[in-house]
């Protein structure tokens, strides 16, 4: 593949991501499939294209930066498991300030979970992955796909703030936001039974993600 292939991929790839941040462009679609519709489609599909341009990079000339070194796996590892750890404790929570988040008309400011620490926490998991990678990937492809990825992941939070403001008024925002900040950092849960749950998702995730490896991407990830 050429590097103007490898740019049509990545540009595809940021034209389907900014659907969610399109109000108007995700309601006519949500109209037509539902909203649960939309959010197992646009999965399937954000899935898909961040395969795909793995896989364009992989097809891309070679121009190797740095080469790959053991500990540069090491770190990977130890960082997935927190990558894997911050999403199990995301997904499917209610979260007003994300442009995510479940029964978002729940959420208890005094009990924000892991919103107290970060407002957007897959953003933060999107950010870390693309960051980790970037070691033992030291060829100008991978750079390219991780640098802009993990830059992708770090604007979002300010665009997605923008508009946050602005759909739930700043004074609301600002509010909310002031609330959760005072809430204490470590908290007993509301259910543990449920936060052992999560947990065990999380390094169950991370466990899936060594194996799948090297089937999905076509190296070992150990």
């Amino acid at each position: 593949m050429s590097w103007l292939g490898f740019a049509g991929v990545f540009a595809l790839f940021f034209a389907t991501h900014s659907v969610p941040v399109r109000p108007g462009v995700k309601a006519r679609i949500s109209k037509q499939i539902g909203t649960r519709g939309f959010g197992i489609g646009y999965s399937l599909l954000s899935t898909g294209m961040l395969a795909l341009l793995i896989w364009a990079a992989g097809q891309a000339p070679f121009v190797l930066l740095w080469p790959q070194m053991l500990w540069h796996r090491r770190v990977v590892h130890l960082g997935m498991l927190v990558v894997c750890l911050v999403l199990a404790f995301a997904i499917a929570r209610p979260n007003p300030f994300s442009f995510g988040g479940a029964r978002n008309a729940a959420f208890d400011p005094h009990h924000p979970g892991i919103v107290r620490l970060t407002r957007h926490p897959v953003l933060l998991a999107l950010a870390l992955w693309a960051g980790l990678h970037l070691l033992p990937n030291g060829d100008l492809a991978h750079v390219l796909l991780f640098g802009l990825l993990g830059s992708f992941a770090i604007a979002g939070r300010a665009l997605i703030n923008r508009r946050k403001r602005r759909e739930m008024g700043m004074a609301q925002w600002e509010g909310l936001n002031a609330a959760v900040s005072r809430a204490p950092l470590l908290q007993w849960p509301k259910s543990l039974a449920g936060t052992l749950l999560r947990l065990l998702a999380g390094v169950g995730g991370f466990a899936v993600l060594i194996m799948l490896h090297p089937l999905v991407i076509g190296v070992s990830a150990l």
